[in-house]
């Protein structure tokens, strides 16, 4: 087996169970997190190994703030081949993008600073050998991003969508013995396929319970815009200034046909789209202004339902910041919306 576990991680035979469990809350509990500090991961390692009465010599642990209960387990199956994924999975204390801004820190000396966890077990029914095994790691990790990737998951450290959190891990098991020893995890052969459908969905379905997301609730303009700068808490007094207190009160009572618009959640994608390639350089600089004009245009549209007023919404539009620039085509769209 290959995991993440203090003790008994890494590469390991002999293993006999693997062990996830909840050391904290999710905020504000540091009961035992002051336990972890003074006995380290592998002493912590030891006694909750001890309060399971399992030997901590054949237990590969982890441990994360996530509820047990909204464990998600998927099983596929191919001509006598079974790989089963058991995901505990949060993301709104910390999800990441590999390659974001690090906050801590480890040497000789320990660690120095400079909350959400995705836990996976995955079980095999076939022998691997260990650069097949390792290669599982390398599927493994791919699907849970499509997972996050589907649901939009926003990084909170950069503007990047989330990869991953900070704290993931994982444990991989398959039997020494038995069948034909297969030698690869490759999203080619039928094994990478089910590590991934069953990595992809279990994680999917673990953050439907542990955060309430699921794909119909990632319409919001915040999903879309969030990770760009566009706060929910402060919606109405951004968008106050450039709106009539008649419509601003009308806009308040019906804010849900705002923020959860299929249409306009489409063009704020699409915004997010265009600010990314900007970002990432696909785009010219010298492009970018009208190409977010354009897409800020649509969002003015499909917000209104008039799409003849799209060369005036266009032209109405000259906010240099981004966030701005949403918030205007919204406003523009809402006072147009019930107008002739």
């Amino acid at each position: 087996m290959l995991s993440t576990s203090a003790r008994n991680g890494g590469q390991a035979r002999g293993i006999r169970y693997l062990a996830n469990h909840q050391s904290c809350e999710g905020t504000a509990h540091v009961d035992r997190h002051a336990l972890i500090q003074q006995l380290g991961q592998a002493g912590y390692h030891d006694t909750v190994c001890a309060e399971m009465n399992l030997p901590t010599c054949e237990v590969a642990l982890m441990g994360t703030a996530a509820n047990m209960n909204y464990a998600a387990i998927v099983t596929q199956e191919d001509c006598g081949l079974q790989v089963t994924a058991i995901v505990t999975a949060g993301v709104q204390g910390n999800a990441a993008c590999a390659g974001d801004p690090a906050g801590w820190r480890e040497d000789e000396g320990g660690w120095e600073k400079a909350g959400g966890t995705i836990n996976t077990m995955l079980l095999i029914n076939q022998p691997l050998t260990e650069a097949a095994l390792a290669r599982c790691a390398v599927t493994m990790t791919e699907a849970k991003t499509t997972a996050l990737y589907r649901l939009a998951v926003r990084s909170l450290y950069s503007s990047d969508l989330a990869t991953g959190t900070g704290t993931d891990q994982f444990a991989i098991a398959a039997p020494e013995t038995g069948a034909h020893r297969l030698t690869s995890a490759s999203p080619h052969v039928k094994l990478g396929e089910l590590i991934g459908k069953t990595v992809r969905d279990a994680t999917l379905e673990a953050l439907r319970w542990q955060n309430g997301l699921e794909a119909s609730y990632t319409r919001s303009i915040f999903c879309a815009l969030g990770r760009l700068g566009l706060s929910e808490e402060s919606f109405f007094e951004d968008i106050g200034m450039m709106l009539s207190e008649s419509d601003l009160t009308l806009m308040r009572k019906n804010s849900k046909s705002v923020f959860y618009e299929p249409q306009v959640a489409a063009c704020a994608f699409a915004f997010a789209a265009v600010m990314d390639r900007i970002r990432y350089e696909t785009l010219p600089s010298n492009a970018a202004q009208a190409a977010l004009r354009n897409q800020a245009a649509s969002v003015a549209v499909s917000l209104s339902g008039k799409t003849h007023l799209w060369e005036s919404f266009r032209a109405k539009l000259n906010d240099d910041d981004p966030v701005r620039l949403v918030l205007h085509a919204l406003a523009l769209g809402w006072a147009a919306k019930w107008r002739s």
